[in-house]
């Protein structure tokens, strides 16, 4: 760390100058503009021109890499934020199954769609823009995304409807997008502070806790589509559940759906009140399992077996709510408010 004297230069400007090797090493010349960013607790961030520009494009090289490992390596390169991936053989030509392992990764990613295809080589580009998105609505939108599924799967159960579970289950794919963006956003703006505040934040501190809320609401869909794969392994003959059991699992599922929903707003309103009403919401529905369970009436182990997996995996959503929550009572607390005074 080096220190700067700051100066006057007329009666109301004050001016510093910028450190000679930083200037080099960025090609910031006489007239050149930079980006001022202001933090919360009085940093300053000097960003120049060509720090929005960098690391936009990359070429991943299939040569030695599986099918597989081709789909995880462009995923990659999305999450890193670049605008044009390009897939090729240093060489011959792209086999038929590397061409598909990039359409594959196409329809997994939003926002990614092939502008350029050789023999050698495939050429994709990302639209998705960040000013269009902030990470606070696409929280809002994976967690309705679970919880839709949460209910798809539970309605498939008490019908015994195989189609609605795989409904269900389809719907992963359109919440593991929603996921893989939000990552796309969080790493571009820990490389990129400035667009911080296009994604809709005020600094990066918030980043590292959106990541993982991001990541719990994530692994509610696997809990959801636990529920639905439930229902297709019974597909020829469904569980023999009375309408008082899939009635009190109907409820439970709609009280994690309620604990889910505040979580998420606790985040996103860093409402530390909102925490407050979380945590008794859990421990209703603990003692609701309790209960359930207790009530149970005489039934063969296999349908008492799914009771007990998809009270199982609802109660798993529960708890990754409840990590969220502690996610946003750090949020919370980290500013002023009716419970904190920073001095």
């Amino acid at each position: 760390m080096e220190t700067r004297k700051v100066q006057r230069l007329g009666p109301s400007t004050l001016a510093m100058t910028l450190p000679a090797e930083w200037v080099k090493a960025h090609g910031v010349e006489k007239g050149d503009e930079v980006t001022l960013r202001t933090g919360g607790k009085g940093p300053l961030t000097v960003l120049p021109e060509s720090a929005k520009e960098e690391d936009t494009a990359a070429t991943i090289w299939a040569d030695h890499l599986n099918d597989e490992g081709l789909e995880r390596a462009i995923v990659a390169q999305y999450v890193l934020g670049r605008r044009v991936i390009t897939v090729g053989r240093k060489e011959g030509t792209l086999r038929s199954a590397q061409i598909n392992a990039v359409y594959e990764a196409e329809t997994q990613l939003m926002g990614l769609g092939v502008i350029e295809e050789t023999p050698e080589q495939i050429a994709i580009r990302c639209s998705v823009d960040p000013e269009d998105f902030t990470l606070d609505n696409l929280l809002e939108r994976l967690e309705s995304t679970c919880s839709t599924m949460r209910t798809e799967a539970i309605e498939a159960l008490a019908a015994g409807d195989a189609d609605l579970a795989h409904r269900a289950i389809n719907r992963e794919r359109q919440a593991n997008k929603i996921f893989v963006l939000l990552l796309r956003l969080i790493f571009t703006s820990v490389r990129n502070p400035s667009l911080a505040e296009e994604i809709g934040l005020e600094s990066t501190f918030p980043l590292i806790g959106y990541r993982s809320v991001a990541k719990n609401l994530e692994l509610t869909a696997d809990n959801a589509e636990d529920i639905a794969t439930i229902v297709l392994d019974d597909a020829e003959e469904p569980p023999a559940m009375d309408a008082e059991t899939i009635g009190a699992i109907e409820e439970f599922s709609a009280a994690v759906d309620e604990l889910t929903a505040t979580a998420v707003r606790s985040v996103v309103e860093r409402d530390y009140d909102l925490t407050i009403e979380c945590r008794s919401l859990y421990q209703r529905i603990i003692d609701r399992e309790d209960e359930i369970l207790t009530d149970l009436p005489p039934m063969e182990n296999r349908p008492l077996l799914q009771v007990r997996e998809v009270l199982v995996s609802l109660a798993h959503t529960a708890q990754y709510a409840m990590r969220n929550v502690e996610i946003a009572s750090n949020l919370a607390l980290s500013v002023p408010s009716a419970y904190v005074t920073l001095d």
